[in-house]
């Protein structure tokens, strides 16, 4: 199951600069677009390999907890992924606008923060949806109590994730404020989405 979830992540970033490179490096505009198009194909694979191997019966494992993590993951930031290397890549071979950064306390790097940790909670929400179908498939009951939970890969994997998101919010947007007022940035942040840009002309902060 690792050497699946490994094989998604390099097939993930295979298709991501390929198709980035036959865009901007050899102008194959359609071309990429069709390898881009089959990013979320490596998703699809890594469900179905999950699907049918507890379907075989699979002992549950934490290799299994980790490929739903790594799903929801690809889902919450994979977009914003495609769309910062998109943005590197324009800069870098076809004349774009550099990307960069809100300034820090900012009231677009305030809003990056709230944008960033939203997407850790939709990773959470489908990570614990796809363990919630696992714990179905397997037929676990609810667990009489912590040391229990701690004790199984779904559950604990599910008690990990809220605290994962806790932690991102205290440690992220809890205590962030406002951000400064007439301070929105003119950059591009990559927890932010939509992405930035830095306007021609435009002197860097």
């Amino acid at each position: 199951m690792i050497v699946a979830i490994l094989t998604a992540e390099i097939g993930f970033w295979v298709f991501l600069l390929g198709g980035l490179l036959l865009r901007y490096l050899l102008r194959r505009n359609r071309l990429s677009t069709f390898v881009l198009a089959c990013v979320p194909l490596v998703d699809l694979a890594l469900l179905a390999f999950v699907t049918i191997d507890i379907a075989r019966g699979a002992e549950p494992s934490r290799a299994h907890a980790l490929a739903a993590v790594y799903l929801g993951f690809t889902v919450a930031f994979g977009h914003r992924t495609i769309s910062w290397a998109d943005a590197w890549f324009q800069h870098r071979f076809a004349g774009g606008p550099r990307p960069v950064k809100p300034p820090k306390g900012s009231r677009a790097a305030v809003r990056a923060l709230w944008v960033e940790w939203a997407r850790v909670v939709l990773t959470a929400v489908i990570a614990a949806v796809g363990l919630g179908l696992m714990i179905l498939a397997e037929g676990h009951g609810v667990p009489q109590g912590f040391d229990e939970a701690a004790q199984h890969p779904y559950w604990s994997t599910l008690l990990q994730l809220g605290m994962i998101v806790l932690i991102w919010f205290l440690a992220g947007p809890a205590f962030a404020g406002r951000g400064r007022a007439g301070d929105d940035g003119t950059g591009e942040d990559p927890a932010a989405d939509p992405a930035v840009r830095e306007r021609p002309g435009t002197r860097h902060r």
